[in-house]
């Protein structure tokens, strides 16, 4: 119970006042970037031979930057938010523009759209994760307190 009570109380001096459990499940995201996202992106790009299609090439790119950076997120959950922000965008965005559509007019399945909607549509989690209040205080109104 008391593990409970501290999991979902705000903690101000260490996190400054957010819930541990936003700590810990935007720790737990920063972990799966870095294990699959990141070590997938990397390796493509590093052993991929010959000439690259550019959309392709700057989709690994892109992958690896922004889940390299996401490493960072294990040791400042909070400071590397903007990555978590950066994800659940653009995989929300993707869901709406192209997966939806094609769900809509019953044609997502057996596309090649379907594998990547499946990997993305657990970012209701990701958007469950992040401490909504802490990231409107500090990186969209910044206050004084922002740091």
């Amino acid at each position: 119970m008391r593990f409970i009570n501290y999991i979902f109380t705000p903690n101000y001096p260490k996190y400054e006042g957010v819930r541990p459990i936003n700590i810990y499940l935007l720790r737990m995201f920063y972990f799966l970037m870095a294990a699959f996202i990141a070590t997938d992106s990397w390796k493509t790009l590093l052993t991929e031979t010959g000439p690259w299609d550019h959309f392709k090439a700057m989709s690994f790119c892109v992958w690896a930057a922004y889940t390299t950076l996401g490493v960072l997120g294990l040791i400042h959950p909070l400071r590397m938010l903007p990555i978590m922000i950066f994800m659940i965008f653009y995989k929300s965005l993707w869901l709406i523009v192209v997966a939806y559509p094609l769900w809509r007019t019953g044609t997502l399945a057996g596309s090649p759209a379907e594998a990547m909607t499946r990997a993305f549509i657990g970012v209701p989690v990701a958007i469950i994760a992040v401490p909504w209040i802490y990231f409107f205080k500090n990186y969209v109104l910044w206050t004084k307190n922002a740091t």
